[in-house]
């Protein structure tokens, strides 16, 4: 792990370290913004089964040594009252990359952004919103030393899309239909659905209304609309 940063969020301090991987950040200081106990928080997002798909589908995506038998299991058990679920258990049990746990006075547990974004939307929506601005901050200030670009509506975009396309094709598009351009009509559908509810206009109706700017609706949206629509998908 690289040098670790810190920026504040509501008064709290939260670090961040990067690998290969990308950026990670503490969410044993998230939970610390509601709870003494960060690790029995962090359990208790680990034992719903939203949270395990959304795991197993980012590890399937990210993670070449992920353990698909393993996870089947914990997939299976999650949800049920005597589930549960720890940090370090989850990285044993299917070799999971998005989490890692270190023990001590500065040790804590640290999430690939994706995966702390889904944990703050869990845990609270106003410290959501906070850590986007603050995250967005911080980037923003590194890429202008090097004078690059970086938005955080396509980081923000991404976090759920993985789980919308997943479950569509599993709910509504024939298994002859997959991978085909038939299952892109599917996945379009029901993309111009959540765009019709977010923003009253479907990605066309956008293109033909704004043909001067580039990228798609969702490059051009406010924070709270990408806090709405990542809760919708």
């Amino acid at each position: 792990m690289a040098k670790k940063k810190v920026i504040q969020v509501l008064g709290n301090d939260v670090r961040i370290q990067g690998n290969d991987l990308g950026e990670f950040i503490c969410i044993s200081d998230i939970a610390k913004s509601t709870s003494k106990r960060p690790e029995i928080i962090i359990q208790n997002w680990l034992r719903l089964r939203a949270t395990v798909e959304f795991m197993g589908e980012w590890e399937k995506l990210h993670n070449s040594g992920f353990n698909h038998i393993e996870f089947d299991v914990v997939r299976n058990e999650s949800g049920s009252n005597s589930f549960s679920l720890s940090a370090g258990e989850w990285i044993q049990k299917v070799n999971a990359v998005g989490l890692t746990t270190s023990a001590g006075r500065y040790g804590g547990t640290y999430a690939f952004f994706d995966i702390a974004l889904h944990f703050c939307n869990w845990l609270s929506a106003r410290f959501y919103v906070h850590i986007i601005k603050e995250f967005r901050r911080l980037k923003e200030n590194e890429v202008a030393l090097l004078g690059q670009s970086w938005t955080i509506q396509r980081v923000m975009t991404k976090a759920n899309h993985l789980l919308q396309t997943t479950a569509v094709r599993e709910h509504l598009v024939p298994i002859m239909d997959w991978n085909t351009k038939r299952e892109a009509i599917y996945q379009a559908s029901e993309a111009d659905m959540l765009n019709l509810i977010v923003w009253g206009m479907t990605a066309r109706d956008w293109r033909q209304a704004s043909p001067e700017k580039k990228g798609n609706i969702r490059d051009h949206a406010t924070e709270l609309e990408l806090v709405v629509l990542n809760n919708l998908q």
